[in-house]
């Protein structure tokens, strides 16, 4: 399935902010919600702080109410951005009003496993996390993710 198609043909008309080879980012603007897509089966580390970035500026601008990371195209697991991404980005942005996050993950089993995996080492070597102060849920579709 093709991401970008899914992002366009939503019944939400969401503005595009940054695109590159391995991501695009866009918002909603009446709902104050950003939305990432990732378009690429792997995420180089470099690429994943770069698109997060433009992440950050919009949270900045106040597109603060939703974080919407729809990851389908993924085919591999990247631990140290996982990581990066739980410890560092999701505090500072918890620190500036974003606390809803929604999560769309490929449909792999094996990709599910590994996220649950994962988080579980986090949890371990992280005493400081802010994950049970947000509002997280995977959702199956965009739509989805905006409605709930």
């Amino acid at each position: 399935m093709n991401n970008i198609a899914d992002n366009q043909h939503t019944k939400y008309q969401f503005e595009d902010y940054a695109t590159s080879r391995f991501a695009q980012v866009s918002f909603l603007k009446d709902k104050k919600i950003v939305l990432c897509t990732l378009k690429s089966d792997y995420v180089p580390i470099k690429h994943f702080k770069d698109t997060f970035s433009k992440i950050s500026e919009l949270v900045d601008q106040g597109f603060n109410q939703k974080f919407i990371f729809d990851k389908r195209s993924l085919k591999a697991f990247h631990q140290p951005s996982m990581e990066w991404y739980f410890v560092v980005w999701k505090k500072v942005m918890f620190e500036k009003g974003l606390k809803i996050h929604r999560k769309i993950l490929p449909p792999e089993p094996w990709f599910k496993k590994s996220v649950e995996i994962a988080k579980l080492q986090i949890n371990r070597e992280h005493e400081d996390l802010i994950v049970d102060l947000l509002d997280i849920k995977y959702c199956n579709t965009i739509e989805e993710a905006v409605e709930n």
